[in-house]
């Protein structure tokens, strides 16, 4: 049976909102483009969702817990979304789960916690068209004492924490090149990767 990955439950909204204060603008710097199709991996509540859906053509938004969804669905319903479509079920079906080929899928803040990184990037890698990116949205891999948001220490135990190389090395090999680290301040940073043509 799927189980949530470890350390990637939904934080309270209270300290992520505070920390994630214009979702707009982390989204826009991620290179999503009007006319793409695009999959919010590990969606949650949403809060990336909806921004996700103002930029894009089209968006699969894919979560494992049916509670987060159905805040995904308010959310978009609030802002009178309709090129979203919401979807329960497993990311390591994620091929299978978005209903065609994307030009981008967007994985925040959960990464870190997938046990078997191998698979998940090799549904990725069959999720996507050719040339097609795969975004993993981390915190950077600093000690919680550093990363603290409303005056508490945030974010997962420092050791499930990783570098750009370390995703780097567990997403390559599945047929990816990193095209870019952008940094997401305060405390995070978006790894790019292009799925390679031939």
């Amino acid at each position: 049976m799927a189980q949530m990955f470890p350390a990637s439950a939904m934080p309270n909204p209270d300290w992520w909102e505070a920390l994630w204060p214009d979702p707009e603008r982390t989204v826009a710097s991620l290179g999503i483009a009007s006319g793409m199709r695009v999959v919010d991996l590990c969606c949650g509540d949403g809060l990336f969702t909806l921004p996700i859906a103002r930029l894009a053509a089209e968006v699969v938004a894919i979560d494992l817990d049916s509670e987060m969804l159905k805040r995904v669905r308010a959310r978009l319903d609030a802002a009178g979304i309709s090129n979203c479509r919401v979807v329960e079920g497993d990311a390591y079906r994620v091929a299978e789960l978005s209903f065609g080929a994307a030009d981008m899928v967007v994985m925040a803040n959960t990464f870190h916690g997938v046990p078997d990184k191998a698979r998940l990037c090799q549904g990725v890698t069959s999720a996507l068209k050719p040339g097609g990116q795969f975004v993993v949205v981390n915190w950077h891999r600093r000690p919680r004492e550093e990363t603290t948001v409303l005056g508490r220490p945030r974010g997962p135990q420092v050791e499930l924490r990783m570098t750009p190389n370390d995703v780097a090395a567990a997403v390559e090999p599945a047929g990816f090149i990193l095209a870019r680290i952008i940094e997401l301040p305060p405390y995070h940073y978006g790894a790019i990767f292009q799925k390679a043509t031939a």
